[in-house]
């Protein structure tokens, strides 16, 4: 008998966690001083697409510095708030299905996008994670004919908690 209530209870977490992710999803990644950044999001259209309200999800093995805002090792969902001037990327600590919308109360922070044209118009948003050593990387999206970017860096002269 507990041996099953034991089953039962280790299927029912698993299938809450698969759940709790979204199928489907395109997939960046990037290694960096040997540290893992994944990122996950949905190929939207661009033709009558809208990008805002959508969120993406990140995850990172190293704590991050991104256009000055700090962000701990873990998991985040990220989200996009264009504007025809500057879009912002807003880094939410919630994930998984309470993921779906914005929640201005779980929110890490907001950090400004970098913007330009791009060279050709995008059918699908495109996100990409790049590597520039092994400290210095780029989220980049491209939406249409807009390329967003945010640079990042680990966060290597914070102090570790096992100091």
């Amino acid at each position: 008998m507990k041996y099953t209530l034991t089953c039962a209870i280790v299927l029912t977490c698993l299938v809450s966690l698969v759940l709790a992710q979204p199928a489907g999803l395109k997939e960046a990644a990037v290694k960096m001083s040997g540290k893992a950044i994944t990122l996950r999001y949905s190929e939207l259209p661009a033709a009558g697409g809208q990008i805002a309200g959508k969120p993406a999800f990140l995850h990172t093995d190293s704590d991050l510095e991104v256009q000055g805002l700090a962000v701990p090792k873990g998991d985040y969902a990220l989200f996009v708030v264009p504007d025809a001037k500057e879009w912002q990327l807003i880094i939410n600590k919630q994930t998984g299905a309470q993921a779906a919308t914005p929640n201005p109360k779980t929110e890490l922070g907001r950090v400004p996008m970098d913007m330009k044209k791009a060279a050709a118009p995008a059918d699908v948003l495109r996100m990409t994670l790049a590597s520039y050593g092994n400290v210095a990387g780029k989220l980049e999206l491209t939406y249409g004919t807009t390329v967003a970017s945010v640079p990042f860096n680990l966060d290597t002269l914070r102090p570790s908690v096992e100091w």
